[in-house]
């Protein structure tokens, strides 16, 4: 079966609601009834109720990542095991993917919603200024 091209209203639905729930594009247009990434991109381009529709669909995906932020941090039922001697052991492997899963959605989640998510900078000056050593230095 062709992947579809044509542009309809329930594809874009369900194209946004896959985003927002915190799938890939990428992901989404590899199931076999969706169009390839291409064509969305396309669809982004010549149809700007889509691409408003998309740009909400990635706001709210940020919030799924943040949410399956504390999923993931809260969730420590892999960080440990039982050796041979039934000693409990820590899973450094998993602890090190559980950090990464949860780096890879703090940075998507702060791209995505900067606003909210990404990192707040202090561009506030403090201090005062000398105007006598500034002009004696101008001269």
């Amino acid at each position: 079966m062709a992947r579809p091209t044509d542009y309809t209203d329930e594809l874009a639905i369900e194209i946004c609601a896959k985003i927002a729930e915190g799938k890939a594009l990428t992901t989404i247009c590899k199931e076999e009834d969706k169009p390839s990434t291409v064509t969305v991109y396309s669809w982004l381009k010549n149809d700007t109720e889509f691409l408003n529709m998309y740009t909400r669909a990635r706001e709210d995906q940020a919030d799924t990542l943040f949410d399956e932020i504390l999923t993931i941090a809260d969730d420590g039922s892999n960080d440990t095991y039982l050796d041979a001697d039934g000693n409990p052991r820590v899973d450094h492997d998993n602890v090190q993917r559980s950090r990464l899963r949860v780096e890879a959605r703090k940075w998507g989640a702060a791209k995505l919603k900067p606003k909210k998510y990404g990192d707040k900078l202090d561009l506030g000056v403090t201090g005062t200024l000398n105007y006598e050593l500034l002009l004696k230095e101008l001269k």
